[in-house]
Order: structure tokens, then C-alpha cells, then sequence
């Protein structure tokens, strides 16, 4: 009794939150919570960061020129050729360290992209891997026991793509392919090999490809501006979208000291160098400022996006009908419930489909049986027949054998008594000479 409180200045703590009767109080002396950032800052330089890059553009851009030049090293790599089949995702992770800081990156690059003739499908092979990270992700959020804290993220943070110098207008592969891509991942499009456009026709080129995107309704990443500390510098650099830049490892020496540069016949194009392109303005805003916030918003928007759909497909929601908080146990009960009812019906569809076809099988069985019962009658009949016969044929040969036989017996009878005959003749012809 007695006490003042000092009222909240600014957001109250119900609305961070969300819950009533908090106030804020004075501190009497020092307690030491106020050394909570450098302990997330020693816990996180401990821990390590990780960030992934997925670069697309059609072969022959200079991606891997770009990321070499970005992070000052030599990224292992085989020049693509211009002869796949179709769309290859190729991943590769790398371990940086920057003083005490390690980063390890992952720089995907699309092997193959806009070398066919039908280019139709061809951002369907990007996105299935965007949606793979995200769900390996899910996977892991959804375990019993999980292991975020050691998990490699392998989810894209930043998509650079690399725009063709044509100088005209955007692809309509180019439009199609950041439409499906722009709710799932932070697109920051680059003009590739600006050197080969003048200076007037690029900043034309900007201005068309600006009002492309926006008349196709493409959403590309906006560096955040509620960051008092880096408001004027990302609001100054939304204006600059898409960057032009040049990429290159070598180093020609200008002056007194060496920097990275391309050397062409009419002069010499340095990379570092703000007149010349925007890749000191492209590695200020992806790494040295908002490498961060990029980070974060593809967990707290693309990923959450993701998640939202995919719980929604599997009957989760924040709320019933009635508007009331959903019990997650109630979502299971309710889930499973609905899935046992389906096994059962489809067990009992399986069931009946299989005593159907039993039913059927057992009547095929028994037509076949009364055939081959049929058959079997007809030719034991046709046996008999043909047996009737033979036995007839049999007796008749029989009776002209014996027949044959009695005429021939008969004969032989009838020529011995002709020779007895003809013998008893002949001997009184005899007798009879003699006398």
C-alpha cells in the first residue's frame, strides 16, 4: 500500500504479450538482466550461423563468378554446360569463418535453367525444393524429440536472380518463374554482366523491369525500414532494385593498390567501385546489414506460410467452429477417429470387394467345371460311339472270315473228292486197257 507505479511508456506488455494486469515497476538498484543481449550475442557467436543462397539465371550469368567475388574466396565449381535435359538443383555447403564468426553457407545453383526449348516447366524443379527444405524442417519441428538447436537449416534465406542484359524487357520465363517463387522465398533480382549495357539504356532497363514486376503483381524482397538504424540506408537502396552488377576475381592494379576489376580493350570496369555497378550496394544490403532480417523472414513469413498450409491440409486449425481455442489432443482424437472410421470403411470396401470377387472367381469355377463335365460326356459318348462301331465292324469282319472260311474248307472238300473221283477213273480206264 502506498506504492507508485510508473506507468509503461510505449507498447504496453499486454500488447508484446497478449496477457493483462502487467506494470511496470522501478528497480531500486542494478539486478543484471541488462547483460541478456551480450549473453544471446557470446551464445550465438558460440553456435555458429548458417545461411543459404539460391541462385537463378540462365547458364553463363555469372553466378559463380558473382558468389566468389561476394565472398572474397573461391567457391569449388565446374563450368554447366548448355546440354541438360532439364533443371538440376545443385547444393553445395561451405564453412567461412570472419574474425570469430562462422557462417556456413549453402549456395544452391540451377543447373541447366532456360537452356531448353520447351521452358514450361521449368520452375517446377525450384520450387519442389524450396517446398523440400520446408518440409525437412517441419519434419523435425513435428518430432517427439527434437534437435533444432544442432539442426542444419538448410532452408533458402535469399534468392539473387540474375536477369539477362538485354536491355529491352523481362522474360516471360523470368516473370513466370518469380510469380511461383516470390510467396516462398525473398527474391532480390541483379542485373548480370551490367558492363554490357551503357549507362543510359541501364538505368531505362531498371525503370522497365520495375514496372514489369509490379504489373505482373511479383513481389520481391523490400529491405525493412521499421529499423531506426538502418531505415535511410534500406529506403535508399529500394530505390536503387534491381542491382547492376559485375563479378570478377581478378585484381589489376589501379594506382597504388589492387582491386577486383575487368579489363576490357576500352578501359578497365571495377567492381568495388559505386560508379561503375552496384555489387558494393548488393554485398552491403545481403550480408553487412540485413542479412539478419533476411534470415528471419523466411522463417517468420515463408516458412510459417508453408506450415500454416500444410497443418491446415491435415485438419489442424487455431480455432473451432465456435470460435474457440483448438485443443491439439481434441485435433488428434478428432483426426484419428475420422481416420479409423475410413480404415474401417475402406476395410469393409475391401471386404465386400473382395467376397464379390470370390463370389465371381467360385462361379467362373464352377461354369468352367460344367464345361469340362460337358465336354467330358460328349466325348465319352463319341468314345462309345466310335467303340459300337469297331466292335461292329469287328463282328462283320469276323463272320466274312468265318465265312470265307467255310468256303474255303468246302472247296478243298469238294477237290479232294473231284481227285478221289478222277482217280478211281483213271485206274479202270487202266484195268481196262490191260484186258
Amino acid at each position: 500500500e502506498g506504492t507508485k507505479y510508473t506507468p509503461l511508456r510505449g507498447p504496453s506488455i499486454k500488447d508484446q504479450r497478449g496477457r493483462q494486469g502487467a506494470r511496470a515497476v522501478p528497480l531500486a538498484g542494478h539486478v543484471g538482466f541488462d547483460s541478456m543481449p551480450d549473453q544471446l550475442v557470446n551464445k550465438s557467436v558460440n553456435h555458429g550461423f548458417c545461411f543459404n543462397i539460391l541462385c537463378i539465371g540462365e547458364t553463363g550469368l555469372g553466378k559463380s563468378t558473382l558468389m566468389d567475388t561476394l565472398f572474397n574466396t573461391k567457391f569449388e565449381g565446374e563450368p554447366t554446360q548448355h546440354n541438360q535435359p532439364g533443371v538440376q538443383l545443385k547444393s553445395n555447403t561451405y564453412e567461412l569463418q570472419e574474425s570469430n564468426v562462422r557462417l556456413k553457407l549453402t549456395v544452391v545453383n540451377t543447373v541447366g535453367f532456360g537452356d531448353q526449348i520447351n521452358k514450361e516447366d521449368s520452375y517446377k524443379s525450384i520450387v519442389e525444393f524450396i517446398d523440400t527444405q520446408f518440409e525437412a524442417y517441419l519434419q523435425e519441428e513435428l518430432k517427439i524429440k527434437r534437435t533444432l538447436h544442432s539442426y542444419h537449416d538448410t532452408r533458402i534465406h535469399a534468392c539473387l536472380y540474375f536477369i539477362a542484359p538485354t536491355g529491352h524487357s523481362l522474360k516471360s520465363l523470368d516473370l513466370v518463374t518469380m510469380k511461383k517463387l516470390d510467396s516462398k522465398v525473398n527474391i532480390i533480382p541483379i542485373i548480370a554482366k551490367s558492363d554490357a549495357i551503357s549507362k543510359s539504356e541501364l538505368t531505362k532497363f531498371k525503370i522497365k523491369i520495375t514496372s514489369e514486376l509490379v504489373s505482373n503483381g511479383v513481389l520481391i524482397y523490400q529491405f525493412p525500414i521499421d529499423d531506426e538504424t538502418v531505415a535511410e540506408i534500406n529506403s535508399t537502396m529500394n530505390a536503387h532494385l534491381p542491382f547492376a552488377v559485375v563479378g570478377s576475381t581478378e585484381e589489376v592494379k589501379i594506382g597504388n593498390k589492387m582491386v577486383k576489376a575487368r579489363q576490357y580493350p576500352w578501359g578497365t570496369v571495377q567492381v568495388e567501385n559505386e560508379n561503375h555497378c552496384d555489387f558494393v550496394k548488393l554485398r552491403e544490403m545481403l550480408i553487412r546489414v540485413n542479412m539478419e532480417d533476411l534470415r528471419e523472414q523466411t522463417h517468420t513469413r515463408h516458412y510459417e506460410l508453408y506450415r500454416r498450409c500444410k497443418l491446415e491440409e491435415m485438419g489442424f486449425k487455431d480455432t473451432d467452429p465456435d470460435c474457440k481455442p483448438f485443443s491439439l489432443q481434441e485435433t488428434y482424437e478428432a483426426k484419428r477417429n475420422e481416420f479409423m472410421g475410413d480404415l474401417q470403411k475402406k476395410e469393409e470396401e475391401m471386404r465386400q470387394m473382395f467376397v464379390q470377387r470370390v463370389k465371381e472367381k467360385e462361379a467362373e469355377l464352377k461354369e468352367a467345371e460344367k464345361e469340362l463335365h460337358e465336354k467330358f460326356d460328349r466325348l465319352k459318348k463319341l468314345h462309345q460311339d466310335e467303340k459300337k462301331k469297331l466292335e461292329d465292324k469287328k463282328k462283320s469282319l469276323d463272320d466274312e472270315l468265318n465265312g470265307f472260311k467255310q468256303k474255303k474248307t468246302a472247296a478243298e472238300l469238294l477237290q479232294s473228292q473231284a481227285l478221289q473221283a478222277g482217280g478211281s477213273t483213271t485206274l479202270k480206264r487202266d484195268k481196262e486197257r490191260k484186258k
